[in-house]
């Protein structure tokens, strides 16, 4: 079964590419990128985030756990889940130099 292969909330097929054809181009622009599930929140959807060795980060929905760790590995990416190991500080220290960009 493909990635993004079975419905349940993740979108369109055009949707779902768009995500795969997003992280590809991220992988391939960056360096030491790794893959982190995070949770579905009050306010946020279930979210795949890479983030790259600088701490450049981009998220996309997923739709399942499952999904985003097929899509990890996939793209050859380790795999981590943010509600085990907390958001990358290098990620956290980008996102604040880079608040106003």
């Amino acid at each position: 079964m493909g990635i993004f292969s079975r419905l349940g909330g993740g979108g369109s097929r055009e949707r779902r590419n768009a995500t795969r054809d997003h992280f590809q181009d991220f992988v391939a622009t960056r360096k030491g990128v790794e893959a982190y599930l995070e949770p579905a929140g009050a306010r946020e959807p279930l979210a795949l985030i890479l983030v790259a060795r600088d701490g450049e980060w981009t998220r996309r929905q997923v739709p399942s756990p499952k999904e985003a760790a097929n899509l990890a590995t996939e793209l050859g990416l380790p795999f981590y889940e943010i509600i085990r190991t907390g958001y990358p500080q290098r990620m956290r220290e980008w996102s604040r130099k880079n608040k106003n960009k």
